[in-house]
């Protein structure tokens, strides 16, 4: 316990961290995700097909070969970084878990009463403009609870970046109970409270929202 009061400078660096990956990769995947779950639901049969392609083919990829991937593939044939640890870390965080929101909100489009679409175009909506104003909207609310959890999962996952010179919560406490094995239970339960000082307020937001949206159905 004495060490990771000590040491509370490197874990909140480490903090630090696995927030930033979690903030820009989880913003990045809400809008890729949405974007793809618009394919996915498109009259437009390539837009489609990419959309069920992408989906499937980054759902069962493992997300550690992803890194590799952006860390050491990429480089090689040219697409560098700025910074060769946060950014190839959001970058597969961001692809992967935008896989995750799509089917998310995919099925929250799927929950929106076909009705409600056919009223849109009755009045001359758009495709576009029906799904923007009336579909998307009702999605959003009714996906939200599991956006939620998809976005608690990305905080866990940003673990795998430890393996792959970035510095979280993982990477310090790696670092902190090589050189203090005898504190190392501490450590661990210390980083644990860490990822939930995260977690647990976003569960309980998921929570808050899942009874609203059942109070408004």
């Amino acid at each position: 316990m004495v060490t990771f009061i000590e040491e509370f400078g490197a874990v909140w660096g480490g903090f630090l961290g696995t927030l930033s990956l979690t903030v820009m990769a989880g913003v990045l995947s809400l809008v890729g995700g949405t974007l793809l779950a618009v394919m996915r639901v498109s009259p437009v049969g390539p837009l489609r097909t990419f959309g069920t392609l992408y989906v499937e083919i980054v759902r069962n990829t493992p997300l550690t070969l992803m890194f590799f991937f952006w860390v050491f593939v990429a480089p090689s044939v040219g697409l560098l970084f700025p910074d060769l640890g946060f950014w190839p870390a959001v970058t597969a965080l961001s692809i992967y878990t935008s896989a995750f929101v799509c089917e998310a909100l995919r099925s929250g489009v799927n929950s929106v009463g076909i009705g409600q679409a056919e009223a849109a175009r009755s009045i001359g909506l758009t495709f576009r403009q029906s799904l923007m104003q009336v579909v998307l909207p009702q999605a959003w609310r009714t996906a939200i609870p599991p956006l939620i959890s998809v976005l608690i999962a990305l905080t866990k996952n940003t673990s795998v970046a430890a393996g792959f010179a970035y510095v979280e919560l993982v990477t310090v406490q790696r670092t902190l109970m090589t050189s203090n094995p005898t504190d190392g239970l501490w450590i661990f339960f210390g980083i644990a409270l860490m990822y939930l000082v995260i977690t647990i307020p976003l569960g309980v937001l998921a929570g808050q929202v899942e009874k609203k949206v059942a109070f408004a159905r």
